[in-house]
């Protein structure tokens, strides 16, 4: 062979190995920086809520929820928050046992009110809360202590927990959860149908100063019982889509119902005891149908606005059930 023509190979084959040296290279530099960019996009992620785009890390430590509502659907899909905020006067009783045993925190609260200072020190590091009437003003500040996610939903289970799930990609098991307590408010649905058929049912709430009734068209508790149990309302408000409306007494003999569920509304410091004295001796109280037939059940305020998440829920469905088909 002749010098030149070896030199030429040779030459040619360093070539060739040099291209495939830095192509090596440069897969190795791609990978790292893949696994790089993976491991940033694990860490954070951004996420719609009431009122834009934040920031939220992906895996909280430290997480912080303003209802306890949305605590218990994060429990019982598997996200378990460190800490929640508790306020004793409108929980249900068995919610603090419930937290406890999983381990969550609860941050004692006022009602309506945010101690800003309090939750500071507490350090979240993700604050999850409804964002359904939430004002802005209050989002901002919330803010400044830690990303927070303002919910754009309310507290219904079936719209609630999807959004939830979402978040923490826990939508099979909240999917699975639907589905099991949709079985069981089929049976409830069933044995009240049988029990008491077309007859009607008024949820009656006793304040300070008023008397309200809750329309079967309207939102959060009335979907548990206008839909979820199929319960029928009277006819003369069968198309009210207020949550609590006002009325008078006079009125009550309009409405006249079957069955009903009184609650005497408890918050701190509000007494309705007056209240409650004027309507059990007033005439339209004792010539009404369920009271002649003794079919008042109490309703606590605690049961069916906070206690509304998988297991309350079905506490309240089995309370309604058994007073209503004994």
């Amino acid at each position: 062979m002749l010098p030149g023509l070896k030199n030429l190979r040779f030459g040619i084959l360093l070539v060739v190995l040099s291209l495939i040296l830095a192509a090596c290279s440069n897969g190795t530099t791609n990978e790292t920086a893949t696994a790089g960019e993976e491991t940033e996009v694990s860490t954070t992620k951004v996420i719609q809520d009431q009122f834009g785009e934040v920031t939220i890390p992906t895996e909280p430590k430290n997480m912080l929820v303003l209802d306890s509502i949305y605590a218990e659907f994060l429990i019982e899909m598997g996200v378990t928050p460190q800490m929640v905020a508790f306020v004793p006067e409108i929980e249900p009783d068995y919610r603090a046992p419930y937290f406890e045993e999983h381990g969550v925190q609860m941050v004692q609260s006022e009602q309506y009110q945010f101690n800003y200072e309090q939750l500071l020190g507490l350090a979240p590091d993700l604050i999850i809360m409804r964002g359904a009437g939430m004002e802005q003003a209050v989002y901002d500040e919330l803010s400044k202590i830690a990303p927070t996610l303002a919910m754009d939903t309310n507290y219904e289970m079936n719209l609630a927990m999807p959004k939830l799930a979402a978040i923490f990609n826990k939508t099979e098991e909240a999917n699975q959860l639907l589905v099991e307590f949709d079985e069981k408010a089929k049976l409830a649905r069933e044995k009240i149908a049988n029990g008491i058929g077309d007859k009607t049912v008024l949820v009656l709430r006793v304040e300070s100063d008023r008397y309200r009734f809750m329309g079967p068209k309207a939102a959060n508790s009335s979907v548990f019982f206008y839909d979820t149990l199929g319960l029928n309302s009277p006819e003369v408000i069968k198309d009210s889509d207020v949550w609590f409306n006002p009325f008078s007494l006079e009125f009550l003999s309009e409405m006249n119902p079957d069955y009903i569920f009184l609650e005497d509304r408890s918050l701190k410091g509000y007494d309705t005891k007056q209240s409650m004295e004027n309507l059990k001796e007033s005439i339209v109280w004792t010539n009404l149908d369920a009271v002649k037939n003794d079919r008042v059940y109490p309703l606590k305020t605690s049961d069916f606005t906070s206690g509304v998440g998988p297991i309350g829920s079905v506490k309240l469905m089995d309370y309604v059930v058994e007073k209503l088909v004994p």
